[in-house]
């Protein structure tokens, strides 16, 4: 195990963050608006963001780089401000952390499909590499891989973030088959942990796709596949259209109660993805530290 996770997890599980997308929506961004370009445009609101996870609890924080690739940039027209949306990610979450939290930084998938022929692997790991670099160069702990749906994609980023020398965790989504346990392209937990392990990733899991229930049956088949520490994080369930608004229907109480079940299945990092906010944070912080 690294150091990094060894000095982590040497008192049990971690908590980790929620989301960011959802909470600068509630903070104004508009719907379509790429969340990252507010690294440059309204920093004081994503380092609020990130403070809010801290004093919630979070042990780890994550960056607002999902989408920072200059892949996925391209369609808002931001391409060329990549770098600096990256290095602004980092710098502000780590203002939020201080000495309170380690800051892993995220890198989302390219919004284009290798199936379709949309994008070829040599401009992935250019695109990953050029992200993954400019992150380690902020002063990033970590490079958090997260909500790729094919592993050749997935490959692609795991190779650009190691090559930083960070510690590097990759995580899958798993939102399709008849019991939502396989990923877009058909892979079973199983696979994945074996394949993400022969990447050479320090941590692997799951996040997004589903509700927190469904990830317990995932987490327990990912522990069967590999020894690496694992990083959980699911959605506040499936989100469901009230009078034109997208709403997220699990709350932090009802969340936090699957904690325990999601340890016993051998998650090691424990956070939130779509709909979370600091509430659900604090909760699985509390159940983690059972009664005082």
């Amino acid at each position: 195990m690294h150091a990094l996770f060894e000095t982590l997890l040497a008192h049990g599980p971690v908590v980790t963050d929620g989301a960011f997308g959802t909470m600068l929506q509630q903070r104004g961004l508009p719907v379509g608006e790429p969340p990252d370009a507010w690294n440059l445009n309204h920093p004081e609101v994503v380092t609020a963001v990130a403070r809010a996870y801290v004093d919630a609890g979070s042990a780890v924080v994550l960056t607002n780089t999902f989408g920072a690739n200059a892949l996925r940039l391209v369609d808002s027209g931001l391409a060329d401000e990549a770098l600096a949306i990256n290095r602004a990610g980092v710098e502000l979450s780590r203002r939020a952390a201080g000495d309170r939290a380690r800051v892993f930084a995220s890198i989302g998938p390219s919004g284009k499909l290798l199936l379709h022929g949309d994008v070829t692997e040599d401009e992935l790991r250019a695109a990953f590499a050029a992200q993954a670099s400019a992150l380690a160069a902020a002063g990033a702990d970590a490079l958090v891989v997260e909500t790729m749906s094919d592993l050749a994609e997935a490959e692609c980023a795991v190779a650009a973030a190691r090559a930083t020398g960070l510690p590097v965790v990759a995580c899958m989504v798993f939102d399709s088959g008849p019991d939502r346990c396989r990923t877009m392209m058909g892979d079973t937990p199983e696979q994945v942990a074996k394949a993400l392990t022969a990447m050479g990733v320090d941590a692997l899991g799951a996040n997004c796709g589903q509700g927190v229930a469904g990830f317990v049956p995932i987490c327990r088949r990912l522990r069967t596949a590999t020894t690496l520490p694992l990083w959980i994080k699911a959605n506040a369930g499936l989100p469901v259209l009230d009078g034109g608004r997208v709403v997220y229907p699990e709350g932090p109480v009802e969340f936090a109660a699957r904690v325990p079940d999601l340890v016993a299945a051998g998650a090691c990092f424990v956070g939130g993805c779509c709909g979370t906010d600091p509430a659900f944070v604090a909760a699985i912080a509390a159940r983690l530290r059972g009664p005082s």
